[in-house]
């Protein structure tokens, strides 16, 4: 299940400051990448930087496990055995991804705005490692998008193999009960009141029980044939 946290940040003209309303995101690791990009050297600007690249790894991370999530679908859906639960985990699955989407599609915008000339928040300097992560967004869009039409066609292809399962399912039972019609009418036919051909004589019974036996091996055959069985 795709787990969500937002933080605010206030950039200052000397400073950052971050609002997070979870626990659970993952401060040290903005310290961690201002101090491998030397921020001391570049201001404020690499502390933006650093908040905004774990942000989006961030969403790499959420994208692939969510791709991983697709894959087990694909392959439970091909598996002989069908897989209960599985329309269910993907309509999981297409619910995170359009979470996901509502996320990551902001990202640009804060980027395209970070970048802008009149702002002073990126000099030169820190311009390539804007760029980089604006780069890493439009990836994590489009991958994302891509997801997305993934699991409508995963979607689509549960409901077909379904419907084809249902079909094969129908044939088998309709065959079967033709079958099973044979004997029905041959014993209904020879257990009537009335004289016929062979009643109350070993012949009668012994060519009814052939007939069944025969026209049952017959139909049996052509429904074999034509892998209705």
């Amino acid at each position: 299940m795709l787990d969500i946290h937002r933080i605010s940040g206030f950039v200052l003209p000397q400073g950052l400051i971050t609002v997070r309303l979870s626990p659970h995101f993952d401060i040290d690791a903005v310290s961690q990448r201002f101090d491998e990009l030397g921020g001391q050297e570049y201001g404020v600007g690499s502390l933006v930087h650093a908040l905004l690249d774990v942000v989006v790894d961030g969403h790499f991370e959420a994208v692939q496990a969510l791709d991983d999530g697709i894959e087990s679908v694909e392959d439970d859906l091909f598996a002989n055995k069908p897989q209960k639960g599985l329309q269910r985990k993907t309509f999981r699955l297409r619910k995170d991804l359009v979470e996901l989407r509502r996320v990551v599609l902001p990202m640009r915008e804060v980027l395209n705005t970070l970048l802008r000339r009149d702002l002073s928040i990126v000099d030169e300097a820190m311009a390539p490692y804007y760029q980089d992560v604006y780069d890493h967004v439009l990836r994590a869009t489009e991958w994302t998008e891509s997801l997305r039409d993934l699991v409508a066609t995963t979607a689509e292809t549960n409901l077909t193999i379904q419907a084809n399962r249902m079909n094969m399912i129908m044939k088998k039972v309709t065959s079967w009960a033709a079958i099973i019609a044979v004997p029905t009418a041959i014993t209904g036919f020879y257990g009537q009141n009335l004289p016929f051909p062979g009643a109350g004589t070993h012949v009668g019974v012994l060519s009814s029980t052939a007939l069944i036996a025969v026209l049952s091996a017959v139909l049996y055959a052509a429904f074999k044939r034509r892998d209705w069985l």
